[in-house]
């Protein structure tokens, strides 16, 4: 599934990009940035495993949360000086397509 794999790349580009976090981020924003969008990921997988596609919605709804959450920590990541501009669009359009595509898939699900 697309959607799998752009979500995927984000969440590998955001432990490459937090790699170079400041230390004291490192149980603050660096595992935070990490966990949500581990999430994104995991969610899709799991839902894709589930039986029913009410199943499959649901995770995709818990993923499309987490991908929010992210959104925010990617926001904050530039205001605190920890992103410059390229990196930070570069973010924000790979999670703006990981958004799309779920969306999309939620949409066929609720075909």
């Amino acid at each position: 599934m697309l959607v799998y794999q752009k979500a995927h790349v984000l969440a590998r580009e955001v432990y490459g990009i937090t790699k170079e976090y400041p230390k004291e981020e490192l149980f603050g924003l660096t595992s935070q940035m990490r966990r949500c969008s581990v999430s994104v990921v995991a969610n899709i997988v799991e839902g894709y495993g589930r039986g029913t596609k009410k199943e499959k919605v649901r995770f995709c709804c818990i993923a499309r949360g987490s991908l929010t959450e992210l959104e925010y920590f990617i926001d904050l990541s530039f205001d605190l000086g920890y992103l410059d501009e390229y990196t930070y669009n570069t973010l924000v359009t790979m999670r703006c397509d990981a958004g799309r595509l779920l969306g999309g898939y939620m949409k066929s699900l609720r075909r």
